[in-house]
């Protein structure tokens, strides 16, 4: 007996495809983790095994990004409950990074505000020269704030239907996330201490470090905004994807200032 289909649905939401990403990146992830491991103890090949799970990665985020952006901008998948639905996801997803920092910022205070007696009993150590906050810190501060307002201004721009303005905003955005990642590296190799200088040099690169690699991320993700912008897939109706990209840097700029008022200021007094 023949079972007659609709192929009309009578609802709202999008029923994905079958797609071979999220195995894809799960063993990815499982293979970086692992070869992150062997690298930090030293196992042979752990360093090329650490790279090939990189590069696998981010093959499998782009390629599963791609289908994404096809979905929404090509095959009108993205209804307004799919979506609310995408929002509530990155919503969650920086939630979720907001506890990573947490976790960063207890061991932070756990170790500056009773220091041991192994470490001179003061913070910072004993025979560290902690950076100044006034200085490649506070320009990078000014940066990033800075970014997040033309980001800003870029988003409100385009709702307002002015392309240019938009277009402007989001490239100064991404040229000052730039700097600041340039002048961060800058001062990495001008500190006067490493991450395996005791409890600071863990605690400062492991804060500051794991910030600078989520501008990087972010940097990414509105340089891809800023591509669907110009190819006129981000409209003023549809840009679902870059305004993600906005509250994730916004939520990188909150981080920042923490960052710059408690380990770089306070921390180094």
């Amino acid at each position: 007996m023949k079972v007659s289909i609709n192929k009309f649905q009578l609802f709202p939401f999008h029923l994905v495809d079958p797609s071979p990403w999220p195995i894809f990146l799960s063993f990815s992830l499982l293979n970086m983790a692992i070869a992150a491991v062997l690298y930090i103890h030293g196992f042979n090949y752990g360093g090329g095994l650490l790279t090939l799970g990189f590069i696998l990665t981010t093959y499998g985020m782009t390629l599963w990004f791609r289908d994404v952006i096809t979905e929404g901008t090509y095959l009108g998948h993205h209804t307004k409950e799919v979506k609310n639905g995408l929002m509530i996801g990155m919503i969650l997803f920086i939630i979720s990074e907001v506890f990573a920092f947490l976790s960063v910022f207890w061991a932070f205070f756990h170790s500056s505000l009773s220091p041991a007696i192994e470490i001179g009993g003061s913070w910072p150590p004993l025979g560290i020269t902690p950076l100044d906050p006034f200085a490649i810190p506070l320009l990078n501060t000014f940066l990033l704030l800075s970014s997040g307002a033309f980001v800003t201004f870029g988003h409100h721009a385009l709702i307002a239907g002015n392309r240019k303005a938009a277009i402007n905003g989001v490239f100064i955005t991404i040229i000052l996330a730039i700097i600041f990642t340039a002048l961060q590296y800058f001062e990495y190799s001008e500190a006067g201490f490493t991450m395996s200088d005791g409890v600071y040099g863990s605690a400062f690169y492991a804060s500051t470090g794991l910030h600078g690699f989520h501008v990087i991320i972010g940097t990414l993700f509105i340089l891809v905004g800023f591509i669907r912008i110009i190819n006129y897939q981000a409209t003023k109706e549809h840009h679902q994807g870059f305004e993600a990209s906005i509250l994730y840097w916004h939520f990188v700029d909150v981080v920042w200032l923490f960052l710059f008022v408690a380990v770089y200021f306070w921390g180094g007094a």
